[in-house]
């Protein structure tokens, strides 16, 4: 280990999640550990990691009033916030497993997790997500108490109580009840297109090795500061919650997605964990602002991206100083910098992960000098593999290996892994765990991928998500459903066509990409029937087609059903981590869908 990375915390030292935190406690009492904002006060607050520890050791004695057993299982269905991390921190201290849940899953989705994981302590947040449980209390047997962070009105279930009223004023914390590495820390539900979730089972080292190695690569120290927003029920902002404990670094709770742009400015964050959605908003901001831009303005933008983009890959030694370089302190200041103040001003780097990012928003955001990094994993290994690194950074790709993790290119060309963060297989379902980590321990991701000369990873495809026309030509929809979301114009998009001679798109239009385009068009945006007009489907398979020019003459897009209303976890067309459930699509809109295919 090098000299700069002495206050990293290793596995060694660590051996548990709760070890990570115990460590951490130790070592930088009077730290901020986390920073939230309290609605009651209307004001930020913020906790040091000795504060923490002894509101963990709250929660540890109202866990230990249960009686329960070391491996028994517990579920937290919170939004970010210190809460989170308190009741996982006393949960694991007793040998407990933790199952967390998305807030905004479906009812039914919740009880099938909670009965299958066996949980027998529930933590929620208010009454508006009790009104949703009791809808469902009956298939949740198995759980012997139910906690609400606030109180709940006109409750008669004996089992319910709220968290003031459970939790003592005072604890000392007790020291771990056990400290076995590959002992099951938590069983992670993933939110599958089709079928019931299936629950991954990872270890407390699983997960700590997977911090640690995020470390290495990015190291943080007790500078750094970062603004939570992606659920610590998704796995990537759990990990890397471990990563920035791992550094010493502070966490901010965001207050809400509407809200995330004024936390971003009040915040600064040093460091940035998102999905590439987040991206894309500020991208297709711009993008708009742009179109109502002065030429002058216009040009500006241009030439701030032309001369950023040959800056960075003159800084990662591929490409040759040019005399417009000696123009970006201006264009920084003029055109860079009110971009990347939005997020801050002080970002060191930004990691994205949890889905592609789109070449041409990773292209953006570098070229306006923001440090973007594309890494990839998943929630079965922990869940990261690779990343790009500051100095090698190949933004189309999703960059190298972490230490100790091997990945190779099987059958199908199918990215293979094998390392310390694999996890240990899928609760109660050994035939799904089979199915996924072979005899030697390489567990097949489901991806199709290539390795390039340098080592760096590119994602090519999905093995499952193939459609096969009727003529035998098989086509990636994934990778279409990207190329034509390029144009504003389509906010939600899936490409359909199994076992048909052509393929449809059932899209979700921009209202306001939509209403401009309508008024071209000669229709009333206002009125449904607009999108059923056969000339207006016409233009907009034009438009489709346009973004789909690499594709093979076989691969394009014939007919299109446009639709107003969003895809929603709420009804049931997406998955908690907003992947579409086309089944479930072509189940709705199964009549319209046969439409576009009648007298073909």
């Amino acid at each position: 280990m090098t000299a700069d990375n002495k206050h990293i915390i290793t596995p060694e030292e660590a051996v548990t999640l709760h070890g990570i935190f115990l460590e951490r406690v130790k070592r930088s009492p009077a730290k901020i550990a986390y920073s939230y904002f309290d609605t009651q006060r209307n004001e930020w607050l913020s906790l040091t990691w000795v504060q923490a520890r002894d509101e963990v050791a709250r929660w540890q004695a109202a866990l230990l009033r249960e009686n329960l057993a070391a491996g028994d299982r517990v579920a937290i269905m919170l939004r970010n916030c210190p809460a989170w991390i308190m009741f996982e921190q006393a949960a694991l201290s007793l040998g407990l497993v933790v199952v967390p849940l998305y807030t905004v899953d479906r009812p039914d989705n919740i009880a099938y997790i909670v009965k299958d994981a066996g949980v027998k302590v529930l933590l929620f947040e208010n009454g508006e997500q009790w009104q949703s449980l009791s809808t469902v209390l009956q298939q949740m047997d198995c759980v012997q108490r139910l906690l609400s962070l606030e109180k709940v009105s006109g409750n008669t279930d004996s089992r319910l109580k709220s968290a003031d009223d459970w939790l003592p004023a005072k604890g000392v914390l007790l020291a771990e009840r056990e400290r076995k590495r590959d002992d099951l820390a938590t069983i992670i539900y993933t939110s599958g297109t089709t079928g019931k979730p299936k629950g991954v089972m990872l270890s407390h080292h699983n997960i700590v090795y997977n911090a640690y190695a995020s470390c290495l690569v990015f190291p943080v120290d007790q500078n750094d500061c970062s603004l939570s927003f992606l659920p610590l029920s998704h796995t990537f902002e759990r990990t890397a919650g471990y990563w920035l404990m791992i550094g010493g670094a502070t966490v901010a709770y965001a207050r809400s997605i509407p809200l995330l742009a004024e936390d971003l400015v009040n915040i600064r964050p040093t460091a940035l964990i998102a999905v590439p959605r987040i991206f894309e908003r500020i991208y297709n901001a711009i993008h708009a602002k742009m179109d109502e831009a002065s030429p002058l303005k216009k040009k500006l933008f241009l030439l701030t991206v032309s001369v950023g983009w040959d800056r960075f890959e003159y800084q990662q030694g591929r490409g040759g100083w040019k005399p417009g370089m000696l123009l970006w302190p201006l264009l920084k200041r003029l055109v860079a910098d009110k971009v990347i103040n939005r997020l801050g001003g002080r970002v060191r780097f930004s990691i994205s992960g949890g889905a592609a990012l789109p070449p041409k928003v990773s292209h953006l955001f570098i070229s306006l000098g923001l440090n973007l990094i594309q890494g990839y994993g998943m929630t079965e290994t922990s869940p990261v593999v690779s990343a790009n690194r500051t100095d090698n950074n190949f933004p189309s790709s999703v960059g190298l290996p972490f230490k100790g993790i091997e990945v190779r290119i099987g059958a199908q060309n199918a990215l293979l892994v094998k390392g310390p963060s694999n996890m240990l297989g899928y609760w109660n379902n050994p035939d799904a765990t089979k199915a996924m980590i072979d005899a030697e321990g390489w567990l097949n991701t489901g991806d199709t991928a290539r390795i390039s000369e340098t080592g760096h990873i590119y994602i090519t495809g999905r093995l499952k998500e193939i459609i096969v026309l009727s003529n035998g030509e098989k086509v990636p929809p994934g990778d279409m459903e990207a190329a034509i979301m390029r144009n504003p114009l389509f906010d939600q998009i899936m490409v359909h066509g199994e076992g048909h001679s052509y393929l449809v798109a059932v899209a979700v239009v921009n209202p306001e990409v939509w209403k401009h385009l309508a008024d071209q068009f000669g229709v009333d945006a206002n009125k449904a029937e607009s999108l059923r007009d056969t000339k207006v489907e016409e233009k907009i398979v034009q438009l489709i087609s346009a973004q789909m020019s690499e594709f093979p003459g076989y691969a394009q897009v014939r007919r299109a059903l446009l639709l107003t209303e969003p895809w929603t976890i709420e009804n049931g067309l997406l998955t908690p981590t907003l992947k579409i459930k086309r089944a479930k699509v072509v189940e709705k809109f199964f009549s319209e869908i046969k439409d576009l295919y009648e007298g073909h």
